[in-house]
């Protein structure tokens, strides 16, 4: 089982070099960094992760994570570099396709896309994002994407972006392309991991729903002539207990990932090897 951590690059943090650095010397697998680019002051939007839905304080205080894995990069050789999560909609895909592409190719290949479409209303508008039909408008940009780091020469016609042939380099190292791992539980989830995903990436999902997950996945991908081993599953945030890591693996997870808390700030390297020391011995 590949067990991963997630940190924030929050302006109290240890550098995130310095964090992946840590984490690679202890044995993760990979590291996670989260991303809100601004907080709206007001909003009616709910939060899934609190019993009454408010959003957390420490939310506004989040670095860029691409500018942070690229620091983590280059402090460290092996670890794996990985969105948890990405807000697709909140990004021009051409641009975005550059950033990783590059990030890719400087880390040899280690980056990791998870992604998700967004549940703050508010932020995604102010970004620019269609909330409405922010998983159609995720959908484009990956495929946008994809051609972009696929192609010498690629262009892209939908309803949310439409580009004529252009170039765009560098390309990434891993062929065809970065994964790209679906968070959320969204109606359509498991369908859209099957048509363009690369894997599901849950988070506050219990072992019977990860089973369900799995056995739906495969289903699909079967049914569309696809190969199931090649769908991953990552369960993000999870107990630091190794016994709960355990039921995540036999319930068909590939990876799981522990969380730093919130508020570690300075203590951020302390804390990184008391979640070792639970799950990695």
């Amino acid at each position: 089982m590949d067990i991963g951590v997630t940190a924030r690059a929050s302006s109290d943090s240890v550098d995130p070099a310095e964090l992946a650095k840590r984490a690679e010397e202890l044995g993760f697998e990979s590291f996670w960094l989260p991303e809100h680019p601004v907080l709206p002051v007001h909003t009616t939007s709910r939060y899934g992760g609190t019993p009454d839905g408010s959003i957390p304080p420490s939310m506004a205080d989040i670095g860029d994570p691409l500018i942070a894995l690229s620091m983590a990069a280059a402090a460290t050789s092996t670890i794996k570099l990985g969105t948890a999560i990405s807000l697709v909609p909140e990004h021009n895909p051409l641009m975005q396709a550059k950033q990783i592409a590059t990030l890719d190719k400087y880390s040899n290949g280690r980056f990791l896309f998870g992604i998700g479409a967004g549940w703050l209303q508010e932020e995604t508008e102010i970004m620019g994002g269609d909330f409405q039909h922010r998983w159609g408008q995720t959908r484009e940009a990956i495929l946008a994407m994809k051609e972009l780091w696929t192609k010498d020469e690629a262009e892209f016609h939908g309803r949310f972006f439409d580009f004529p042939l252009v170039k765009c380099s560098p390309k990434p190292v891993q062929t065809p392309h970065p994964p790209v791992f679906l968070g959320g539980y969204a109606a359509n989830v498991f369908k859209r991991v099957v048509a363009w995903g690369d894997g599901w990436m849950p988070v506050r999902v219990t072992e019977e729903q990860v089973r369900a997950g799995r056995a739906t996945m495969d289903e699909l991908a079967e049914a569309a002539g696809r190969d199931p081993n090649s769908i991953q599953l990552i369960v993000s945030n999870v107990t630091p207990d190794r016994e709960v890591i355990a039921g995540y693996e036999a319930a068909g997870a590939n990876r799981v990932t522990v969380a730093l808390p919130p508020d570690a700030g300075p203590n951020g390297l302390d804390e990184m090897e008391r979640l070792a020391e639970k799950v990695i011995g």
